[in-house]
């Protein structure tokens, strides 16, 4: 048996994420078909495309949570799902994953208890206090989470997720629908995690205006990638104003490829 307690730690020049020949097939559909990138350290990746298209399946295969994943999946050096991982990663899902029936506080205490057992209790109750400043929810302490708004209920699920300052945050979707004020707010708290705290952050959207957001981006369509660049160099390569339309205009050259391979065959 591997102990995994005495495997070296990965290089810090590594990717965070590196994936090969990445699939995963439910039932008669390929959902992710192939997929080869990877996700630079101390960066905010945009992971891009519009509902439907694979998204949530690649996060999940990168936090180790989905099942029939074949290639190869790197995160932080280790196999996806493995062990050593889940104090490393910080998750948040599309919906809030919090107990309505607990304060916000009591919530992050239950979750920091978990995640941080060998921690003291005064030190745990620092990463409380920070995370909640870090969302802005430190008036909403003592709330009940089931009668918060919906967009302060994901917010808690962010808190959870930052407590023990995770090296990755992969994040399913963590603005919708937050008002323009709030999304800004927690888009400058990605910037700092970042630049101040060298997290490395993947965050999936279909806001297109999310994408100049962020350092690097993967552009999704029908469980395939069709482009991993920068948003200056997308526009760059494609002479377009906006993400958006360089995105638009990487789907018109694949549809015509894909009709033009049909026509030859």
């Amino acid at each position: 048996m591997m102990n995994y307690a005495s495997v070296r730690s990965d290089p810090p020049g590594d990717p965070a994420v590196r994936a090969d020949d990445l699939t995963v097939v439910r039932g008669p559909r390929t959902v992710l078909r192939g997929l080869g990138f990877t996700v630079p350290r101390g960066q905010i990746t945009g992971l891009l495309g519009p509902s439907g298209c694979g998204k949530s399946t690649l996060i999940r295969s990168i936090v180790g949570t989905q099942a029939k994943v074949t290639g190869t999946l790197e995160v932080l050096g280790r196999p996806a799902g493995h062990p050593t991982l889940r104090t490393r990663i910080g998750y948040v899902t599309q919906a809030p994953s919090v107990y309505d029936d607990l304060t916000v506080r009591q919530n992050l205490d239950y979750f920091t208890s978990i995640l941080t057992p060998n921690r003291s209790s005064t030190d745990r109750r620092q990463d409380v206090d920070r995370v909640l400043a870090d969302v802005d929810l430190t008036s909403h302490a003592d709330a009940l989470a089931g009668n918060l708004s919906g967009g302060q209920r994901s917010r808690v699920s962010l808190a959870v997720a930052l407590l023990g300052t995770p090296e990755l945050l992969v994040l399913d979707e963590p603005t919708v629908g937050l008002d323009p004020v709030l999304r800004r707010d927690l888009w400058n708290l990605f910037h700092s995690l970042a630049a101040d705290r060298g997290a490395t952050l993947l965050i999936s959207s279909h806001v297109m205006d999310e994408a100049e957001r962020c350092h690097r981006l993967l552009l999704m369509r029908e469980g395939e990638i069709l482009a991993d660049d920068s948003p200056d160099a997308l526009r760059t390569r494609t002479g377009a104003d906006t993400v958006e339309a360089a995105f638009l205009h990487l789907v018109d050259e694949a549809t015509a490829a894909a009709r033009e391979k049909e026509t030859t065959r």
